[in-house]
């Protein structure tokens, strides 16, 4: 057998990488790990997840502020949002989960860290700061970065990503938003909430495209009502810099040329994987544009390299990356065959009411021909919900031909926290039964999870037949009155 350096070389310190690292260094495997920014925790801690969820919160809490009267309290009218204030909040949130991502902690588990920009020289060894350092199995998670589209006039246009977003000294009066991904609504939703006047725009006829439209349709609604501005099925023509403004020239569905001006534009187009600049060319793993190729073990053309995370392209969630991380380390350190299975991958976009889903929904059904009934049950019936002036909402349940949920989208909400319930249920196997017999505190948002369920066996319950029966059995008489 070779003799390397370390028995796994772990490229990326985002939330798969991370993930192998403390197993296998925790299960004392000699284990290095690699970061070319200057902290861990990737992506989702600095620029992604952690940020744009603290900053949703403070904006969510700022529109409160505004909305006392639908309470039942005095109107007011706070001052304008200072948002230097914003990211220092943003920052000290980071600050304070990054104590978990600390390369101190990484060391103490038996890991060791480096940083900087390392390339494989052979498929055992990389090169990082003129050293050479191999290692007998590698895992590649290197995350991604937001992908930049070939709009005229943009190389020329200061505009913004995720990267700088959370980080601006001033609220910009005015945004254009490219793009109706989660990202894109979610901060149309922040920024609109805090005093910008945000426009969005979308090639496509419907925002949230891997949605259903039904239920897309319900978030693009409520952020309307917000005033937050849709164009959909508007193409970018260009842009350009105007000095204190940004001009966006656009072509709309009747084939009309707009132009718009905002002091912002926000890029929020999608992710690019980070595989590029690693020198797999040179040992022979294909990767393109969607990442690196992996099989169902996330192994590549080499059997001793792994890829996780954002950088194999497929759902680009951080859970999902942390998931993969478990498998890497099943596979890698265990020698245990473990295929990735994404048939129950749940995921939320974080809007107001936020949209959360597992499984299939209409749209993915219909498209791998699968038969299914749908039930729905709102928000608007929901005790809690009315107490707390959420009415605006809906769970939808998808049911195969035998009664098996196949799926469930909940808009409404704490959707993420609701769809929990769902997540232990079809990872479990649970019957509906099981939820519609339950006891479920009342009141609580929760217990529309329970009506949707018990909303099944109420048809066959109160039906013709079982009254007649209970008729024959019992001598029961029927209605007593209309």
């Amino acid at each position: 057998m070779a003799d390397f350096e370390y028995d796994l070389g772990i490229i990326g310190g985002g939330a798969a990488g991370l993930t192998v690292a403390s197993g296998a260094a925790q299960l004392g495997v000699k284990t290095m790990l690699v970061e070319k920014e200057a902290a861990l925790g990737g992506d989702c801690l600095h620029y992604g997840c952690v940020p744009s969820k603290t900053l949703l919160k403070t904006a969510h809490v700022y529109h409160l502020m505004k909305n006392g009267p639908k309470f039942g309290l005095p109107s007011f009218t706070p001052p304008g949002v200072d948002f230097r204030q914003v990211s220092a909040r943003i920052d000290s949130v980071i600050s304070a989960i990054q104590e978990h991502d600390s390369p101190a902690r990484f060391r103490k588990l038996g890991a060791r860290v480096e940083f900087g920009n390392p390339v494989f020289t052979d498929e055992h060894a990389i090169v990082l700061g003129g050293k050479t350092i191999s290692a007998r199995a590698w895992v590649i998670a290197t995350g991604s970065s937001p992908e930049i589209p070939p709009i005229e006039g943009l190389a020329a246009t200061p505009y913004l990503t995720n990267r700088d977003l959370f980080s601006l000294k001033t609220l910009p009066g005015s945004m254009i938003i490219l793009g109706c991904g989660p990202i894109g609504v979610e901060m149309a939703q922040a920024f609109c909430r805090l005093g910008t006047r945000v426009t969005v725009i979308q090639r496509g006829g419907q925002i949230l495209s891997k949605e259903d439209r039904d239920m897309a349709g319900m978030v693009q609604q409520a952020l309307e009502e917000e005033g937050v501005t849709f164009l959909l099925n508007t193409a970018v023509v260009r842009v350009g810099d105007l000095g204190r403004e940004r001009e966006v020239v656009v072509k709309n569905a009747a084939g009309e040329t707009v132009r718009l001006k905002a002091q912002a534009i926000l890029i929020a187009l999608g992710r690019t994987p980070n595989a590029a600049g690693l020198g797999l060319e040179k040992i022979g793993v294909p990767f393109d544009q969607a990442g690196i190729t992996v099989n169902p073990y996330l192994r590549t053309s080499h059997r001793h390299i792994y890829g996780a995370g954002d950088v194999i392209g497929g759902h680009q969630f951080t859970h999902v990356a942390g998931y993969e991380g478990g498998v890497v380390l099943s596979n890698a350190v265990f020698h245990l065959p473990k295929k990735a299975d994404y048939t129950l991958v749940p995921w939320c976009t974080y809007t107001h009411p936020s949209l959360a889903s597992i499984g299939l929904n209409e749209k993915r059904a219909q498209k791998a021909g699968i038969d299914y009934t749908v039930w729905r049950e709102e928000f608007a019936n929901n005790d809690r919900g009315l107490a707390e002036g959420e009415s605006a909402g809906r769970i939808k349940l998808l049911l195969g031909r035998r009664g098996k949920p196949l799926g469930v989208q909940i808009l409404g909400p704490q959707a993420g926290e609701l769809l929990h319930e769902w997540v232990a249920v079809m990872n479990g196997g649970v019957g509906l039964s099981r939820i519609a017999s339950a006891i479920h505190p009342y009141p609580t948002l929760g217990e529309i999870n329970k009506r949707v369920a018990g909303a099944v066996f109420s048809k066959k319950i109160f039906s013709a037949p079982v009254r007649r029966g209970l008729r024959f059995f019992f001598g029961f008489r029927g209605r007593a009155g209309e």
